[in-house]
């Protein structure tokens, strides 16, 4: 592997193996040091606010690699103040087939992928060669443990936010043989309550992976992603509520879902995006992740950077088009200070890098290090 050190999610584990013997790298060494924050960077000056909430500096680590409170506490110490606790469910939830991680090579010189191309169907060489700037597969199906196992550890991750650190759970609804839409709904509602019970002070929902079956989005039914909306809004009270959207190409589709959600009054922010979804290949042009129903995966890292920005720039827009006031969370191949300040450019209220931290713990250091010197 072409980098400085171990990423705190071993990708040649299993996710299991992660889960109970994570995290590594920086993140372990974080850990080991006694101290609240050890590592962390603070900015001088006044933080910003997030959804009403305080951060030192808006940028952390979204849905997906924090698996459990071990990791968000090391995310912490490592500067990253804003920690999404990894999507939870109403029952426990298998993982997919290890591997989960493969290293993704896209046949652009800049290493992107573009929304609607012809080479997300045609196929993307995926293999281990892990080279950075990088890409990766996120092949996981959206694993969780029961309830009585993640409530109690997630409660233990709020309260080890240090100040102007953030914890935001991240949960979904699970549709099951047999469920109907009213039950689908109920679930998310059930789901959010659990996650209530840890104290939390706001929560993401999960609309962007694959909880309509192999390769269907929640987000791609604005309709039904509002009634779930408005479903969990009265479950939950005046505690904020994010919805993750996956690349969403139609303006009015997207418009559609913020005015389904803002326009409603149950939505008060967006992250996105979570990752671009392509036909993963060999060298031999054969299905690189093993299994049914995996002959495509989501892939993020660098690959997904100008499509994440795409989107937030666009949700901006209709931010100021509908005069609505809510957050936007730019999420997508952000490896670098660089990458931080376009997200912010583009109208990003907060910044989240989920493969570059994976492979750059000091990530947050870096983006704290440079404003700093900005400000003298």
């Amino acid at each position: 592997m072409s980098q400085g050190f171990a990423p705190f999610y071993d990708v040649n584990r299993t996710y299991e193996d992660n889960y109970l013997q994570g995290p590594f790298g920086a993140f372990a060494e974080a850990l080991k040091n006694d101290s609240a924050q050890p590592a962390r960077l603070q900015l001088s000056g006044q933080g910003e606010d997030v959804l009403g909430f305080h951060v030192n500096l808006p940028f952390g680590i979204p849905a997906g690699p924090l698996l459990n409170e071990r990791f968000t506490t090391a995310a912490f110490r490592m500067g990253f103040d804003l920690a999404v606790y990894k999507t939870v469910r109403s029952r426990a939830w298998g993982c997919n087939a290890f591997p989960n991680v493969l290293a993704v090579h896209p046949k652009r010189a800049d290493g992107s992928l573009v929304p609607g191309s012809a080479e997300l169907d045609e196929g993307v060489l995926a293999d281990t060669r892990f080279e950075l700037p990088i890409s990766i597969s996120n092949s996981f199906g959206v694993p969780s443990r029961d309830p009585d196992e993640w409530q109690p550890d997630m409660e233990k991750a709020i309260a080890a936010a240090g100040e102007d650190q953030l914890l935001v759970p991240s949960f979904q609804g699970s549709r099951v043989e047999g469920m109907d839409r009213k039950a689908y709904i109920a679930d998310h509602v059930t789901t959010a309550h659990l996650v209530t019970e840890t104290g939390a002070g706001l929560m993401e929902m999960n609309t962007s992976c694959p909880n309509e079956g192999h390769n269907r989005l929640l987000c791609h039914d604005p309709h039904l992603v509002g009634e779930i909306t408005e479903a969990v809004k009265n479950e939950i009270g005046d505690r904020p509520l994010i919805v993750k959207l996956a690349y969403i190409p139609d303006d009015a589709d997207l418009e559609t879902m913020v005015a389904e959600t803002v326009g409603h009054g149950t939505v008060q922010g967006f992250s996105t995006i979570n990752t671009i979804s392509a036909r993963l290949v060999d060298a031999n042009g054969n299905q690189a992740l093993p299994g049914a129903g995996r002959e495509r995966s989501g892939v993020c890292g660098n690959a997904i950077r100008g499509a994440g920005l795409d989107m937030v720039g666009r949700l901006s827009a209709i931010r100021e088009k509908l005069g609505l006031d809510f957050a936007i969370v730019g999420v997508g191949g952000v490896v670098s200070p660089d990458d931080y300040r376009a997200y912010r450019k583009a109208g990003a209220n907060a910044v989240m890098s989920a493969t570059g931290a994976m492979w750059n713990a000091n990530l947050a250091h870096e983006i704290k290090d440079e404003i700093k010197v900005t400000r003298r």
